[in-house]
């Protein structure tokens, strides 16, 4: 696409193009501990820890992982929710040529074995309560040695003497390590920021293998270099171009695990030498509130279920909370619904800019202008740098024009370099300089982008085509309706039938006729659920994107077909 069409719609403050340094990721620590040695780098639980601490921190840590045995090009798993000690471990291992591996602490024993031994992962740091997890596991693991961390290192005094009296025993976090295993703060004891080795870390060096959450099936290790990881942090630092370099607040409760989290969170917050406050639990809306409202925050990256939470909220509807510090908001991994976005702005004053990534492309290539028009049910216009192209559904070749479907393909420096072990994957994925996304999706006059549906999940009752997301989006205009998940379930008649999963807000209820008359008056009859059932919890992934095909499989076992 030679004309790139969404240029026109850019803000005027960004960029067509970008002059991207040329650096490991870790650079941005080491520049924001120049230029803000004092600023904020980690607020957690009241506890400080500030640019030039936090660099030397990693230092000495990359020190102690190095004298542990661990080299440039060696896989490190970093297995714990958001908390000071995962910017630290991150940091550090990429400081001594390390590849980053993170991995959902709840992921179940046969999800970590997968991931771990795919990865060839033969170190891993974790926080203390999952220390018993892993050791029953490490048998059936590449594993060799553990770095074990507890959640109270980094609590202020007095909350970690409350924690240790109250809390520590009690949650899992007390334990004793056995032979080999050894102590994070340990590690960072013994050695002096000096004692960091100096190794050669290439830009087009492997910085991280982010594991896809397997919402279309095995989950797959997207391999990216630091070369990338930087590009897109320079990308969304431009199109950003309201934030101000020392002076903003994230918190952080998107996990730090996934490329979201790690990029558009923590990578970008780092780079503007800012104060990112860390929230371990995103399910935990009051925690959340409290750390918006306590330091407040003036940007905060979520997912749509974080802003429903958020909306629907019982002391954020009785005004109890000032959520006014709120400027700017991103949102991804899911569609973000016009009432929820709508909703949350009406209530902070601040915006809620909808984007759209991937694991392989980590983590944005399109976001909505800032300053310019956000359109309605649009993910926005590509970032500076990057191209996107509409192909035919079945050719994978010819472009498509304004307004008609097709799926959503890209190029740029963000690119995965390949799925780890996986060559077929790769190759369908990435073609000829492009990668091949598995999403349904057009483009308007102006450049802007819509996403349809995924390729995977359209559902074809009686051979009409029903993309899950338009009649998600019609339900969820229900009143009585917080949650909906749609998809495809075998049907003896049609082929294929179009279902809903629903759950209501507190207290409400609602039949099954009423919401299929609700969606008659806005579907066609194909598209309207034949079957609805009312649920108490959608199914997610980490980064709360609704897992539809596990909402099929337990469809299917309910019925028996397996």
């Amino acid at each position: 696409m030679t004309d790139r069409p969404w240029l026109k719609s850019y803000d005027k403050e960004v960029p067509h193009s970008i002059d991207y340094p040329d650096f490991p990721l870790y650079a941005l620590l080491e520049q924001a501990a120049e230029k803000f040695p004092d600023n904020p780098c980690t607020i957690f639980k009241g506890a400080v820890i500030n640019y030039r601490e936090m660099n030397e921190l990693t230092d000495r840590l990359a020190a102690g992982l190095a004298k542990l045995g661990i080299k440039k090009g060696d896989r490190v798993g970093i297995f714990m929710p958001n908390s000071p000690q995962f910017v630290i471990a991150f940091f550090a291992i990429l400081k001594i040529g390390g590849v980053v591996v993170g991995t959902n602490p709840l992921y179940t024993e046969r999800e970590i074995v997968h991931q771990v031994n795919d990865a060839g992962m033969e170190f891993m740091v974790l926080m203390t309560n999952n220390y018993e997890k892993i050791k029953a596991l490490q048998d059936q693991t590449s594993i060799r040695r553990i770095v074990a961390t507890n959640i109270k290192e980094t609590l202020p005094p007095i909350t970690r003497l409350l924690f240790t009296l109250a809390k520590e025993k009690k949650a899992g976090f007390r334990v004793k390590l056995r032979d080999g295993d050894v102590w994070m703060q340990d590690l960072i004891n013994m050695h002096e920021p000096g004692d960091r080795p100096k190794v050669d870390v290439s830009p087009d060096e492997v910085a991280i293998f982010q594991y896809s959450g397997g919402t279309t099936g095995v989950s797959k290790g997207a391999v990216a270099v630091h070369r990338g990881l930087v590009a897109n942090t320079y990308q969304l630092g431009a199109w950003l171009h309201e934030t101000v370099e020392g002076e903003e607040v994230m918190l952080l409760a998107i996990p730090l695990y996934h490329s979201y989290g790690m990029v558009a969170g923590m990578s970008a917050i780092v780079k503007l030498g800012s104060a990112m406050v860390l929230v371990p639990d995103p399910r935990d809306t009051k925690d959340v509130l409290d750390n918006l409202v306590k330091y407040k925050a003036t940007s905060y990256p979520g997912v749509p279920a974080m802003y429903n939470a958020i909306n629907s909220h019982p002391d954020v509807l009785s005004g109890k909370y000032d959520l006014s510090s709120i400027k700017l908001c991103s949102s991804g991994a899911a569609p973000l619904l016009k009432e929820t976005k709508d909703r949350f702005e009406e209530m902070t004053g601040g915006k809620v800019n909808e984007g759209y990534g991937l694991s392989e492309a980590p983590v944005a290539a399109i976001v909505n202008p800032i300053g310019g028009e956000p359109r309605v049910g649009s993910i926005g216009l590509p970032l500076p740098d990057m191209d996107v192209r509409i192909v035919d559904l079945d050719d994978g070749v010819t472009d498509m024009p304004p307004g008609e479907v097709g799926e959503l393909i890209m190029s740029g420096p963000i690119l995965m370099q390949r799925y780890h072990n996986m060559p077929t994957e790769t190759s369908n994925t990435l073609r000829d300089g492009w990668l091949y996304t598995g999403d349904i999706a057009y483009m308007d006059e102006d450049g802007y982008f819509y996403i349809v549906d995924r390729k995977k999940e359209l559902i074809k009752p009686g051979g009409f085509q029903v993309w899950p997301r338009e009649v998600e989006e019609v339900i969820q205009e229900h009143p009585k309706v917080m949650e909906v998940g749609v998809a495809g379930i075998p049907d003896a008649h049609s082929g294929e039938a179009v279902k809903a999963w629903i759950v209501l807000n507190e207290g409400e209820t609602v039949s099954v006729e009423e919401i299929r008359e609700f969606c008659k008056e806005k579907l066609a009859g194909y598209k309207v659920p034949k079957e609805v059932e009312f649920i108490t919890e959608l199914p997610k992934s980490t980064v709360q994107k609704v897992l539809r095909r596990e909402l099929v499989r337990r469809h299917k076992e309910a019925v028996g077909q397996g």
